[in-house]
């Protein structure tokens, strides 16, 4: 006999959890579309020499991307991310017009760690904008997180960067370019292990400690964003890390404007792993890290991958956020309970099936979510069911209610209740559903 099982990192959504996630999903196209994001979508399968060229995700992400072979031997991959297949989007489409602002809802698989946050099949939810060089375009990821979250009632902050800044960092402190996208790997995971496990590990990838020392001269400011900026910049004499100093000043101006920038931090370790990253790279983390340490959302400016995908110097700029859906569920299914139904409104014959189909029929065209008792049971029992749902209200329809012409309305939340007319029934109830 075959033991039902899921594979670990895998998950079914019973109607409890999906119902809180369905929500999430409408409050993410809401939103996207409220800052003029369009939807497109992309298939889950890819050819394997698109997934794995150089110019996507890189040597940390393809080590976890699942890799398969068709009845025809040609080599595939389950998409790993939705930034590589809308790369290869814009690169089929050189007729769009810019800017191109498209958002991607859809499941997504690696083959990594298994943690809280972290599945082998997880929905990435993504808004990327194609065409603009501006700041200004980076400046809307982060403000349409803000919203989003601030929407599904997340107190969050956001952190960002810059990789030139980075980059400029490095090239100050005297790490050969041959070193600088490793050492970059290491930097990245400074919040997480501190200063001392990044020395640890630059030093097992052969950077020399006077170097290290010289290095992280760079990484002991604190303050706010522009004072750090000022004092990089005083230190910084590349060219590399002056642009990224002006960039991040450009944001800092449009999340002024935005009115979020109390919001932002600078956390100008932050890397974001992925080499696809050009410049700004952001995330976005609960403010109380024990509803969810892992972040929420992320995202970043990504100018050379396009051009690459058609094979030309053709710089194509383009900056995108992608917010976790898992993770997301998490956090505010940390905060309390999801809701098991999306019915308002149900209703308990008493002998009196034929009239409650006929009322279930009139609140359904007045769009008021309703089911009906179809198991005849007891009253008891239908009250326990619809308390499980969290269904907020209950009609009990009898007989010599009817005969009046009312029924009795239940609040399930208030644990109150009362007969009302049945001339008034859908106006009270569609005003009840509105507080």
């Amino acid at each position: 006999m075959v033991e039902l099982a899921n594979l670990k990192g895998t998950n079914d959504r019973l109607p409890e959890e999906q119902v809180l996630r369905e929500e999430i999903v409408d409050t993410l196209k809401e939103s996207f579309q409220l800052f003029g994001f369009q939807p497109a979508t992309t298939p889950i399968l890819e050819l394997w020499e698109v997934l794995a060229s150089k110019y996507s995700g890189g040597e940390e992400i393809l080590k976890e991307a699942y890799k398969l072979t068709d009845q025809g031997q040609r080599e595939l991959g389950l998409r790993y991310d939705l930034s590589v297949p809308l790369a290869r989007l814009i690169g089929m489409n050189p007729h769009l017009s810019k800017p191109f602002k498209r958002y991607e809802i859809g499941p997504c698989f690696r083959d990594g760690p298994i943690k809280k946050g972290r599945y082998r099949e997880f929905f990435q939810c993504d808004a990327d904008t194609v065409g603009v060089t501006s700041m200004l375009a980076d400046a809307e990821c982060l403000a349409l997180a803000h919203h989003i979250f601030a929407e599904l009632g997340l107190d969050v902050y956001l952190e960002v960067n810059n990789r030139k800044l980075l980059s400029g960092i490095l090239i100050a402190a005297g790490i050969s370019s041959d070193l600088l996208s490793t050492s970059i790997l290491s930097i990245d995971k400074m919040k997480k292990i501190g200063i001392e496990g990044v020395r640890e590990e630059l030093t097992e990838k052969g950077i020399d400690q006077k170097l290290t020392k010289k290095l992280f001269d760079y990484f002991n400011l604190e303050g706010p964003y522009l004072e750090i900026l000022d004092h990089l910049e005083s230190k910084i004499d590349n060219t590399l890390g002056k642009e990224g100093i002006q960039e991040l000043r450009d944001l800092h101006k449009y999340l002024t404007l935005f009115g979020i920038v109390d919001d932002v931090k600078l956390l100008y370790s932050l890397a974001r792993g992925l080499e696809i990253y050009t410049g700004t790279v952001f995330e976005a983390f609960a403010k109380d890290p024990s509803i969810l340490d892992s972040s929420l959302c992320a995202g970043g400016r990504y100018d050379k991958i396009i051009g690459k995908f058609l094979n030309s110097d053709q710089v194509i700029p383009a900056v995108g956020i992608s917010f976790g859906l898992d993770t997301i569920y998490d956090a505010l299914a940390a905060r309390e309970t999801p809701p098991a139904s999306k019915t308002q409104v149900y209703l308990i014959p008493i002998k009196t099936l034929d009239v409650c189909v006929e009322i279930v029929a009139k609140l359904r065209k007045k769009g008021i979510p309703t089911e009906v008792d179809l198991l005849n049971r007891n009253i008891s029992k239908n009250l326990e069911h619809a308390n499980r749902l969290h269904i907020p209200y209950v009609i009990i329809a009898g007989k010599r209610d009817l005969n009046q012409n009312q029924v009795t309305l239940k609040d399930m939340i208030k644990g109150t209740e009362g007969t009302i007319k049945l001339n008034k029934m859908y106006s009270h109830i569609s005003k009840l559903m509105k507080k």
